[in-house]
């Protein structure tokens, strides 16, 4: 077989080479590796146009589950650069004065209709959300139950969650006095066996080691206590209570004269009532 550079130069190929170039239909142009660098809009929604039909066609073949894991996460990561591409290169187009796609753009719908999932920009799509550790990101967790407060607690107790009217209803007060008297006649009837055996002894009765009992020296002494007691005197002469009242309002004008008036007026009145004589 003929190699590849034996084919391409055969007269054939350069025929045909040469027919394209005369045409106008030369070697197919590449893609600008920069958004940038393309200065023209038609070109730009040219390029745009052609990312679109690429993440179309990456999207359908990763529909298909038994691609295996590794290539599946492989034509997602293709996607989303694509995308990220595709984005670079709207913003392109709104700067040359095109039409801004981030707005009037549709969104990325999956089979459902749904908005694609993705996590910090990076999207999912097709067998790519089954993936082990994706199908988990997404799950959405089921709501917590909201807590009653304090005062819905409250709002249930009443006197029946104490137990205050079961005797109420007139079936537990018969049924409970059935029960009693059932339980004390087997109690008693136990204790008469057990004392026809001989398993029970009589119980003695006990002496009482708290009991006081009175004796002569008790006696004695609460007699002489009796016979001591005389009526208290009082040696010490007690003011009267117009006296305290006299001698307080006596203290307070000392306390205001101490306050109010200067060391030279305090020693004159001293002098003064000194001289009086009323000191």
């Amino acid at each position: 077989m003929a190699r590849n550079a034996e084919k391409a130069m055969s007269m054939l190929s350069r025929f045909r080479a040469a027919k394209a170039a005369e045409d106008g239909r030369g070697a197919k142009e590449r893609r600008p590796f920069l958004a940038s660098d393309c200065d023209n809009l038609p070109a730009a929604e040219k390029w745009r146009r052609e990312i679109v039909r690429e993440v179309a066609k990456k999207v359908a073949q990763i529909q298909n589950a038994g691609l295996g894991e590794f290539r599946i996460r492989d034509l997602n990561d293709e996607i989303n650069k694509l995308l990220r591409e595709k984005r670079y290169w709207e913003e392109r187009i709104k700067e040359l004065g095109g039409p801004d796609y981030a707005k009037v753009g549709p969104k990325m719908l999956d089979r459902e209709g749904k908005e694609v999932p993705g996590n910090r920009g990076y999207k999912y799509f097709g067998a790519a959300k089954d993936l082990p550790g994706v199908r988990e990101l997404f799950e959405q967790e089921k709501p917590e139950k909201p807590r009653r407060t304090r005062g819905e607690l409250y709002r249930h107790v009443d006197a029946d969650y104490y137990g205050y009217r079961d005797e109420d209803d007139g079936v537990i007060v018969p049924l409970e006095k059935e029960a009693e008297a059932a339980l004390i006649a087997a109690a008693v009837k136990e204790w008469n066996t057990m004392k026809e055996k001989g398993e029970i002894q009589e119980e003695k009765e006990e002496h009482n080691i708290y009991a006081v009992t009175d004796t002569d020296d008790d006696r004695n002494e609460g007699q002489g206590a009796d016979s001591s007691e005389q009526p208290f005197a009082v040696h010490v002469p007690v003011p009267s209570q117009k006296e305290v009242e006299e001698l307080l309002v006596k203290r307070k004008k000392m306390e205001l004269l101490h306050k109010y008036s200067s060391d030279a007026l305090l020693a004159s009145s001293t002098e003064a009532k000194v001289l009086l004589g009323l000191h």
